[in-house]
């Protein structure tokens, strides 16, 4: 039996918006084949929603080298910044339009709950990474109004908010300063919203901020766990118990360079280490605050998931390693809603 996949963040938006087309969007709705994502194939692997991120790449954007170290851009301007994530709305937007029901853009949980009842696919919009935000949070309203509900406020490089972890492997993710003023400002702004803090992204200072800063459930979005993988982007088992204390939430990260011992970047990844993540984060921040944020279309994951489509995979691996249906629902799916509704107190 299928069970519906709430993920927790794909990067399908900057994929499509890179090409800028019709035509790119269309092929979306109708399958494109060489890519993560499309609807085809969310409905293949049993899709149910998930958190549609909007980053904005730097000029030239980052290039990883071949021993899986990258150099770190700087921050693009705000004006590039809000530019590129007006595009992106729009894309969602024509998305939900063009997508004749099939995909619905939510702002609260029990919208999440219809468009899953309809077989709809859930798509929440999320920032990852603050640069189009002005220091005056005037253009966060703006964002919320049009329905973003999640926010990172780094990407791995530093911006006017805070410091992001660069990749690096071994390393440990305590690689600078934390937030800074602007970005303690931030998350407050975001707990009066009800958006949710992703600490996906930031180094290990600035998630110890965001901790003693905000008065919502702390979520990793798309990161794994350090004692599994040493990866500089991964969480150490302390940050894990910071993060269950708070009743938050990780979504498990398919990016190969997150989940191997030596973090190279080789598809020729076994699904197992998947699901070595997963236990090894279940044992530290309990059954209900553990799930999936794939990265889709965002980075290398192992080839024997491909794709989307290949969800399914997940579940059957999880069986084989004996956890129970009520366990893999959580996983899938029920654990995301839960800390969503928290978060959006909605």
């Amino acid at each position: 039996m299928q069970i519906p996949v709430f993920d927790g963040h794909n990067d399908v938006l900057s994929r499509l918006g890179r090409h800028g087309s019709a035509a790119a969007l269309s092929a979306f709705m109708t399958g494109e084949g060489a890519v993560h994502l499309d609807m085809v194939r969310a409905r293949q692997g049993a899709l149910a929603g998930g958190l549609f991120a909007m980053f904005v790449a730097s000029a030239p954007d980052a290039a990883i080298a071949g021993n899986g170290q990258v150099s770190i851009p700087t921050s693009p301007a705000l004006a590039q910044a809000q530019q590129t994530v007006g595009a992106m709305l729009s894309l969602l937007v024509r998305m939900e339009r063009q997508s004749q029901g099939r995909l619905a853009i939510c702002r609260t949980a029990d919208e999440i709950d219809a468009a899953m009842a309809k077989d709809a696919l859930a798509a929440v919009l999320h920032l990852e990474g603050a640069e189009p935000i002005d220091t005056d949070f005037e253009f966060l309203d703006v964002l919320y109004a049009a329905g973003l509900r999640s926010l990172g406020p780094v990407w791995s490089r530093p911006n006017a908010f805070g410091h992001g972890v660069p990749f690096r492997c071994p390393s440990s993710p305590d690689t600078g300063p934390g937030l800074t003023d602007a970005g303690k400002e931030l998350v407050r702004a975001c707990n009066r919203l009800g958006i949710l803090i992703d600490v996906s992204h930031l180094n290990e200072r600035g998630f110890w901020d965001i901790a003693a800063t905000s008065d919502a459930p702390i979520v990793a979005t798309h990161s794994n766990a350090h004692a599994l993988s040493p990866h500089s982007r991964n969480l150490t088992d302390k940050q894990l118990a910071a993060i269950a204390e708070s009743g938050g939430m990780v979504g498990v990260n398919f990016a190969v360079a997150f989940l191997r011992p030596d973090g190279r970047r080789d598809v020729d990844t076994p699904i197992d280490l998947v699901i070595d993540h997963l236990a090894h984060i279940l044992d530290r921040v309990g059954e209900n605050q553990v799930g999936f944020g794939s990265d889709f279309d965002g980075t290398d994951i192992p080839a024997e998931i491909g794709h989307v489509g290949n969800l399914q995979k997940l579940v059957a691996a999880m069986r084989v390693r004996g956890f129970g249906e009520p366990l893999i629902e959580k996983i899938c799916f029920r654990n995301w809603l839960r800390v969503l509704r928290r978060t959006w107190r909605t």
